[in-house]
């Protein structure tokens, strides 16, 4: 039997077939596959299961070339989220994805509800969520809009995580001109499953039922993955239906019945509902698995009058699965998700025949062979060429001095102002960062760190990247994004184990853009493999432009790694007056790029820090050893604003801050007369990390650093509480209350968030 168009349904039109998202080549692609026109039902099939959110058409060639094995890795890409073997029987799995677009046009929902359509990946793989993460981009918030998304998308986050159970621990904030027009709103989660228990995305068994469970279908999320895969426009509002509505309750309930189910042994397969609906989750299960499945989309349960099947089968309502049962057991799923407040459905049933056939009723409106439509999505190699413009921008020289005449202590007041480094607590206090107990070492520092239970383990988990550094150079700004993921996990003593990413870019049919992100992912590639960190799986985000152009490319790294003690977790803050302050690595005085350089002249120029894989790895292999041998009072990486800010932000994360003297002079690479003092203090090198060890300790961290061929320079020693932060390079001095400058940096978002502006430099001395 063939699909049939259904009375009422719209002619098959140029017109139509571009309201799709599909070019005139695609449509005769389809008509190839299907030896006919598609009904109205099959268009927004495909338009959905062939937009640039589910099928990679632009990025899947360059994603290729990303190191995906090792032998920690249990699952790469390919299922829902990566899953990495952390010992003693236990696995992490941890995927990120993004919601941007929605969360431009709803802060709110957007936000919340990427929050909970990456928690479904985690558990649909069997693992119980432990932790989320955040990444997000907006513009200066100097700007009300800017103000009213990120207040909107930290309350959607916030609500949504905290009513379903799960805590947010990490992630990082920044703000730039370039994310005004188009945030980029990207969630990380984490969750923990025994080796055994592990359960993947593949249906199986002609002839087992096809079950819902969950919430109903309503009109919600129509098109979602289409609203993904277009530019940001002055109609975007209007797209405001297609933004998907949460329930973090029902989500809840969710979680239980679905870990349930899967430790019952009632089911072969259970995928969340995400992008595209109903029509993703059952033809990829069934493609997975080398099987057809036939479904009956009028038995699916909606909240909506007169609903119709291409409604039905696109919708992106939240809180939905959809589960392969093994025949015969259809009472006892039942009988699970009732116990849970929830219902489940058979909508249909596995076939052998390998076709994705949808019913309504006894009509059939659309019928698809099923691997054609998930695998024979259209591939294409745009054009990439680096812009000029930028290529200038990138050479152009940076000021003799780096800023002669400047105060530097005023400068170091004004970064620890600005947003993009203050303080992020206005944000993560509106999460519960401590629910389920598990989290010991929280949001603030470098990386999150969570006990595994019942065992010694720590696991460590981090997310961010500079969107400014892969904007003047993609290749090196991909290897830094996972050189600092590598080094704000190993500040923590943890061995760092593997990454997911969310790509955001602009237009990849921009050959500007498409230059970034091939090169971008090179740099990537090689770090990871450098790092021996696999990429386990992750989400592409092309299209973030707005009229006002595209955002800067960024590649957000999330990392997890692992503690074999827990108890030998290392923190950013300085722990004791008196003990001995080490910098690691090696200090070039990079100012390109930097947050420094565009304070003091209102620019993004230069060649931003490069990235030496060597001795990257060396630098994480030091930190690592450090302590585990239980060397480091404390370890915290540097980046934005450089040495300088990193030595007060070791000062004033203590409990009760704690003053410091440096001399900076000594750095290892950075003679006084080699370089200008605000190089020194404020390039944003790669590679380095500020330490503080006991003063007994210092002679066996310096043989640990020399095995591992780290240069190491002791610069300074912890103050006492209330002291002053006292920087020397040279002949310059810098010196401040370290009170003082917390007070600036916990100050810099609210201030701003409740209407105030940021201060020029001369205003901040």
């Amino acid at each position: 039997m063939s699909a049939r168009a259904r009375e009422g349904d719209p002619p098959l039109t140029p017109e139509l077939v571009r309201r799709h998202g599909l070019t005139a080549d695609e449509l005769e692609r389809i008509r190839g596959i299907l030896g006919r026109d598609p009904t109205y039902v099959e268009l927004g099939i495909f338009s959905a299961l062939w937009s640039e959110h589910c099928a990679y058409k632009h990025s899947r060639p360059v994603l290729k070339s990303f190191p995906t094995d090792g032998p920690q890795v249990l699952q790469g890409p390919g299922e829902n989220a990566g899953v990495l073997r952390l010992g003693h029987g236990w696995a992490v799995v941890f995927k990120m994805e993004s919601h941007n677009h929605p969360s431009a046009v709803e802060p709110y929902q957007g936000a919340a509800t990427g929050v909970g359509g990456i928690l479904r990946d985690i558990f649909t793989m069997g693992a119980r969520p432990v932790a989320l993460l955040d990444s997000l981009r907006f513009g200066p918030l100097e700007r009300e809009r800017p103000r009213y998304l990120m207040r909107g998308v930290v309350r959607g986050i916030g609500d949504y995580g905290n009513c379903v159970g799960v805590p947010t621990v990490g992630g990082d904030v920044a703000f730039d001109d370039a994310y005004e027009g188009n945030p980029l709103v990207n969630a990380m989660c984490v969750g923990l499953v025994r080796e055994d228990e592990l359960i993947r995305a593949r249906a199986a068994g002609p002839g087992n039922p096809v079950m819902v469970v969950g919430s109903r279908t309503g009109r919600d999320g129509i098109h979602g993955a289409s609203f993904a895969s277009a530019e940001l426009s002055a109609q975007s509002e209007s797209r405001r239906p297609q933004v998907q509505v949460g329930d973090p309750f029902t989500e809840k309930l969710l979680i239980e019945a679905s870990l349930e189910l899967i430790g019952s042994g009632h089911i072969v397969a259970i995928q969340d509902m995400g992008a595209a609906g109903l029509t993703s989750s059952a033809a990829e299960m069934a493609a997975r698995g080398g099987v057809g499945v036939d479904l009956d989309a009028r038995a699916v349960p909606v909240r909506e009058t007169e609903m119709t099947p291409y409604e039905v089968l696109l919708s992106e309502s939240q809180e939905r699965m959809l589960v392969v049962a093994r025949r015969g057991r259809e009472r006892e799923v039942e009988a699970i998700c009732r116990t849970w407040e929830l219902t489940a459905t058979a909508i249909g049933r596995v076939t052998d025949d390998g076709v994705f056939r949808v019913r309504w009723g006894d009509e059939v409106v659309a019928e698809i062979p099923g691997r054609d439509l998930v695998e024979r999505a259209p591939v294409y190699a745009p054009a990439a060429r680096e812009s000029p413009a930028i290529a200038r921008l990138r050479e152009r020289a940076l000021p003799a001095g780096a800023g002669p005449g400047q105060d530097l202590g005023a400068a170091l007041e004004r970064l620890l102002d600005l947003p993009t480094i203050a303080s992020k607590r206005w944000v993560y206090e509106q999460y519960d960062t401590s629910v389920q107990t598990s989290t010991v070492m929280g949001p603030g520092g470098d990386a999150a760190v969570l006990r595994v239970r019942g065992t010694p383990l720590g696991l460590a988990v981090t997310s961010g990247g500079s969107g400014r550094y892969v904007w003047l150079d993609p290749y090196e700004g991909g290897k830094a994004a996972v050189a600092e993921a590598a080094r704000n996990i190993a500040v923590t003593g943890a061995r760092p184990l593997g990454i997911t990413d969310c790509l955001n870019f602009g237009n990849p049919e921009k050959p500007e853009v498409f230059y970034q992100f091939r090169e971008a992912c090179r740099g990537i590639a090689d770090a990871c493999r450098a790092l021996g960190t696999p990429v386990t799986g992750g989400n592409v985000s092309f299209y973030n432009e707005s009229p006002a152009g595209a955002v800067y490319p960024t590649p957000m790294i999330g990392m997890v790694g692992v503690l074999p003690d827990v108890s030998r977790r290392v923190g950013a803050a300085f722990r004791a007056p008196g003990d001995v302050i080490v910098c690691l690595g090696r200090v070039r005085g990079e100012l390109g790029g930097s947050q420094y350089l565009s304070l003091v002249t209102g620019e993004v120029f230069g060649r931003p820090p490069r990235v030496d894989l060597e001795a990257a790895r060396a630098l994480v292999d030091c930190l690592v050893e450090g302590a585990e041998r239980g060397l480091l009072a404390s370890a915290h990486d540097v980046s934005e604003g450089g040495l300088a800010v990193a030595l007060a932000e070791c000062g004033m994360l203590a409990p009760e801050p704690l003053g410091f003297d440096a001399d900076l002079g000594a750095v290892a690479g950075a003679p006084p007369d080699a370089l200008p003092a605000a190089a020194v203090l404020f390039g944003e090198d790669q590679g380095v990390a500020v330490v503080s060890v006991a003063p007994a300790a210092a002679a066996e961290l310096a043989a640990v650093a020399g095995r591992h061929g780290v240069p190491l320079a002791a610069i300074g020693t912890v103050g006492r509480p209330g002291g002053a932060a006292r920087l020397a390079v040279g002949g310059e001095r810098v010196e401040r209350p370290v009170a003082a400058l917390r007070r600036g940096y916990e100050n810099g978002l609210p201030r701003r968030l409740d209407g105030g502006a940021g201060m020029s430099l001369a205003q901040g001395a």
